[in-house]
This record gives structure tokens, sequence and C-alpha cells, in this order.
């Protein structure tokens, strides 16, 4: 799969349900030796609005997907 193909995907947390976010709102880190993704830094959707500082995120564990979908990204998130 490449890159590209994951955006707009939605994420949904298989313990509960929950929307964390969509990946064009999120960024991925990437371990710059091997080019593997590490994990997605998704904002918080608990955290509706901040007036200063860090925007607040999750960061969900690549090895925490367990199913990548045509429109959702699912992950199995218990730090949530």
């Amino acid at each position: 799969m490449k890159l590209s193909e994951l955006g707009g995907k939605e994420i949904v947390n298989l313990n509960d349900g929950g929307r964390l976010g969509i990946i064009a709102d999120s960024d991925i880190i990437i371990d710059e030796k091997t080019g593997k993704i590490i994990s997605l830094l998704v904002p918080d959707p608990k955290v509706q609005f901040k007036l200063f500082g860090e925007k607040e995120e999750i960061e969900i564990p690549w090895n925490s997907i367990r199913k990548i979908g045509n429109d959702m990204i699912i992950v199995e998130f218990e730090d949530y």
C-alpha cells in the first residue's frame, strides 16, 4: 500500500468504537533508517479547542493497527 492511499481514511478504535480522527489531520512518524512507519499522531478528539501552546495528540503505535479498509483504519488502542 502506498502512503498516499492512507489519506482521508478515518481511524476507529476497535475497543470502544470511538472515532480518533482522519489520516489527513494526522502526522506519521517514520523510522529514518528503515523507512518503516512507527506510529500515527492524531489530534486528540477530546480537546476541542486550545488557544495557546502545543496541540494535544494521541500517538497510535503502528502495531496497534488491525485492519486497513477502503474508508477506515481499525486500531486496537487501549491507552485512550
